[in-house]
């Protein structure tokens, strides 16, 4: 985790671990400002891969802003906020 930041990188791995990737879907192309639902993801998906990300670095995730996230780009932005107070510790 480069620079203690979460990144779209982070994002692909944790969704693929979490629901897998639809097979019209490509993950690795320009999808960072693309609705989840048009990449496959249902708000149950999102919740889980928010689940792997409490988890994984340790932290908590405000719910509602979670589901708000409708993007890649938002979700990716959520997550920093939250890693935000710990990078300045």
């Amino acid at each position: 985790m480069a620079g203690n930041l979460f990144s779209l990188d982070d994002l692909k791995s944790i969704l693929r671990q979490a629901a897998g990737e639809a097979e019209d879907v490509d993950l690795d192309g320009d999808i960072l400002d693309t609705d989840f639902e048009a990449l496959g993801y249902e708000s149950l998906a999102l919740l889980e891969a928010g689940s792997l990300v409490e988890r994984r670095y340790g932290i908590a995730l405000d719910e509602t802003a979670l589901t708000e996230a409708h993007t890649p780009r938002a979700f990716v932005e959520v997550v920093n906020h939250q890693l935000a107070p710990s990078n300045a510790a």
